[in-house]
């Protein structure tokens, strides 16, 4: 019995696929939470008060959308460029003509 708790049957193609998109989706729900939550306590509900402002943009805009973006942006650059295998698909299919050895000549 194998204590492994990968299928026998599994492909290492998708095994990498879903540890791959598992990852895009763990980044893309904590850049979500952060932004709607840090974007909703800091940024609503502050009637005639004036926002802090950082090179003209207000505090929670740069805190709570680009930063945000901006380490998404650096984490994808990181995920395409080191973390992402680049698997053998394998060889091309041989396709059948049907015509034989005369259709190569």
């Amino acid at each position: 019995m194998s204590t492994s708790p990968q299928r026998p049957d599994e492909d290492p193609l998708l095994r990498s696929a879903r540890r791959e998109a598992l990852l895009v989706l763990g980044v893309w729900l904590a850049a979500l939470t952060y932004t709607i939550g840090y974007c909703y306590w800091f940024g609503y509900g502050r009637e005639g008060q004036m926002p802090t402002l950082w090179l003209g943009v207000p505090g929670w805009v740069l805190w709570g959308i680009v930063l945000p973006w901006t380490l998404c942006t650096v984490v994808s650059w990181w995920f395409g460029l080191w973390f992402m295998a680049d698997d053998d698909l394998g060889g091309e299919p041989v396709e059948e003509t049907g015509l034989g050895e005369a259709a190569h000549e």
